[in-house]
């Protein structure tokens, strides 16, 4: 049977990555429109960036209200300023807020309605060019055809996708996560992983999206606890950025399951960072699912030296379960109620955030079938 595998049109990864895409930046407009947040900004990344605009004599400005994870009036206030200013392609700098935002705004510059109106639609249309330049070793939007953007009146994460939002070029240097606080390292990380591990037991997966899945997995489980507690370590910055950009390939093609479906409402409702969203849940959800798949659980351990050839699959499913928890350990994830959030309040939200988790599609994706009764004990499990 016949897949379809999609990547960025373009790609420089590795050291001085911004440097050698000076022609390739040049060749996509004249006057760049700069998204990014307010950290990075203030980090001195932002101004990396535009030293190397001003240097290739590209004009440019930046925009840099993305406050936190994107909202739509975020994207609204951005598709007004880059109206306003003339500019013909964008360049987003940042973690996934900001890489999100820039596809959702190229996009609505050119579509009508409200970004809410193309939940659950396949985005199309010819959008201004987009570079995307990860600050963060995890989410993978850089290479994916995804954006999630949170509708303010609904209360909801919307998964938006279409091949249209691919960027024209994705510029991955790890470099610009040396300054990346262990938090943030360990939220992303851990995202990348989720993103790997839901790709390679997705019903959705290939062939060639089982070896970029595979290889982010072993990458992860051997440079996440380094660059989590020596984030200097340039090496395993490095194989992050890789990893996290080989996760986000593998989501691009074979889809997201259960743990991002459940992830999504967490964050919308009690304001959660997505990493440490999936990773308060990835270990619950994946137990749930380790049943419709032990062979490929049963892989994953081995890869990461948890089992070995002798090791049966159901045994080794439950070594890579083991393995998953320590991590986890390792990068200090709070629980629901360690990050402060009351059980009662989370209690009272289970039935709405089990319906937006069904109704978003990603556990559908899942290797066995899911239930919303599924979800619920699922999230009852939390606590």
């Amino acid at each position: 049977m016949a897949y379809q595998f999609k990547l960025p049109r373009n790609v420089f990864i590795g050291k001085n990555a911004l440097e050698a895409s000076e022609a390739a930046i040049k060749g996509l407009g004249r006057k760049a429109f700069v998204v990014t947040g307010r950290i990075v900004t203030k980090a001195g990344i932002a101004a990396t960036l535009t030293g190397y605009l001003e240097a290739w004599g590209i004009e440019y400005v930046v925009f840099n209200d993305i406050t936190g994870e994107p909202t739509d009036q975020m994207i609204e206030s951005g598709v007004k300023a880059f109206k306003q200013t003339g500019c013909d392609f964008l360049i987003a700098i940042g973690g996934g807020s900001p890489l999100d935002s820039a596809k959702a705004i190229a996009a609505m510059t050119v579509l009508s309605g409200k970004i809410s109106d193309y939940l659950g639609k396949d985005i199309t249309g010819k959008f201004p060019p987009l570079v995307l330049i990860p600050t963060t070793a995890g989410t993978g939007s850089e290479a994916t055809k995804f954006t999630v953007i949170t509708d303010s009146v609904k209360g909801i994460k919307m998964l938006l996708k279409g091949d249209a939002l691919l960027p024209d070029l994705a510029v991955i240097d790890p470099t610009f996560t040396l300054t990346s606080p262990p938090d943030i390292t360990a939220a992303t990380g851990m995202d990348a992983l989720t993103h790997a591990v839901e790709a390679y037991t997705s019903r959705k997966s290939t062939p060639l999206t089982e070896i970029y899945a595979l290889s982010a997995v072993k990458r992860i489980f051997k440079y996440l606890p380094t660059a989590y507690s020596k984030g200097s370590d340039e090496k395993a910055r490095e194989e992050m950025q890789i990893a996290a950009f080989e996760a986000g390939v593998s989501i691009n093609n074979a889809s997201v399951t259960l743990v991002h479906g459940m992830s999504r409402p967490i964050g919308a409702l009690f304001h959660v960072p997505h990493g440490i969203s999936n990773a308060m849940l990835i270990k619950e959800c994946l137990a749930f699912a380790l049943d419709g798949c032990y062979e490929r659980f049963g892989t994953l351990a081995r890869a990461i030296g948890a089992a070995d050839e002798n090791t049966g699959d159901e045994e080794a499913a439950g070594a890579f379960l083991t393995e998953l928890a320590k991590l986890c350990k390792h990068c200090n994830i709070p629980t629901l109620e360690e990050y402060g959030i009351k059980k009662n309040e989370f209690d009272a939200a289970a039935d709405k955030m089990a319906q937006d988790a069904i109704a978003s599609g990603s556990p559908s994706n899942t290797v066995k079938e899911v239930s919303k009764e599924d979800l619920l004990k699922i999230y009852a499990k939390l606590w």
